[in-house]
């Protein structure tokens, strides 16, 4: 069983900035891939950003230049840097991971982007 547990969120101005973390309870050194995703009130879930093991990224192209996705292995942890948030950036933000050939999320932070 593994925990990601996400942290971070919250209420910020458009321009603004926030800092997520995903932290997992199992090491992440190997895991392929670490996504995160959001989804927004009645809309699906979509990939914000992901990276893989060797730090490759790949992003949504409505947070490219604006998103960045980072990784610490020491700390097990995921991050997502956001700058010149808008308020379409709004909605709950997940990360995931695959141990063992199974896919775990986090229960999610909330992003609010509004004056």
């Amino acid at each position: 069983q593994v925990q990601l547990v996400e942290s971070g969120g919250g209420l910020v101005q458009p321009g603004g900035s926030l800092r997520l973390s995903c932290a997992a309870s199992r090491s992440i050194f190997g895991i392929y891939y670490m996504g995160w995703y959001r989804q927004a009130p009645g809309k699906q879930r979509e990939l914000v950003a992901g990276i893989t093991v060797g730090g490759s990224s790949d992003y949504a192209d409505s947070v490219k230049g604006r998103f960045s996705i980072s990784r610490d292995n020491a700390k097990n942890t995921v991050f997502l840097q956001m700058n010149s948030l808008k308020p379409e950036d709004t909605a709950v933000y997940y990360c995931n991971g695959q141990w063992g050939g199974r896919v775990y999320w986090g229960q999610g932070t909330q992003v609010t982007v509004s004056s």
